[in-house]
């Protein structure tokens, strides 16, 4: 972490319209590292949907300067076990330059404030069994192993 400003001065935000290409440009390398397949064009359209729409969720964003240096997608949902909104964290990214430096914490923290504003009443992510390292995060952070399994169906 060279020349990187101290966790403490990092002020997360609400994305907007204005951090579109810089949230695309990431999003890359955050599906990169997860496996996912990408289509930058189709993948740049479902962003700009959400950042349109803010009954869809919203994204967090932490910037030094003019660099993106972590973000957070939060998408909405409802479930009567929770008696209201549910949201997902779907992605965490941080540069990675800037690794190591508490940001993954600090934009996590960041999007459960703005989810507990929004009303939402349970929050769930998904990590990948091969990064240990993030599930201690997050389990240091509040978030604990559901005894459901997710199974998922893309319809197309």
């Amino acid at each position: 972490m060279t020349g990187a400003a101290p966790a403490a001065v990092i002020a997360p935000r609400r994305a907007d319209a204005r951090d579109a290409a810089a949230l695309a440009a990431a999003m890359v390398d955050f599906n990169a590292i997860e496996g996912i397949a990408w289509d930058p064009a189709a993948g740049r359209a479902a962003l700009d949907t959400l950042l349109a729409t803010p009954a869809l969720g919203f994204v967090t964003v932490a910037y030094d300067g003019d660099a993106l240096i972590a973000y957070a997608v939060v998408t909405f949902g409802f479930d009567l076990e929770f008696r209201g909104r549910d949201a997902w964290i779907t992605e965490v990214w941080v540069a990675p330059a800037r690794r190591g430096a508490r940001l993954g914490e600090i934009i996590v923290e960041a999007a459960v404030a703005a989810a507990r504003a929004e009303g939402v009443r349970a929050l769930h992510l998904q990590v990948r069994p091969d990064n240990p390292r993030a599930r201690r995060l997050y389990e240091r952070l509040g978030f604990h192993a559901s005894p459901r399994v997710i199974l998922s169906r893309k319809l197309t």
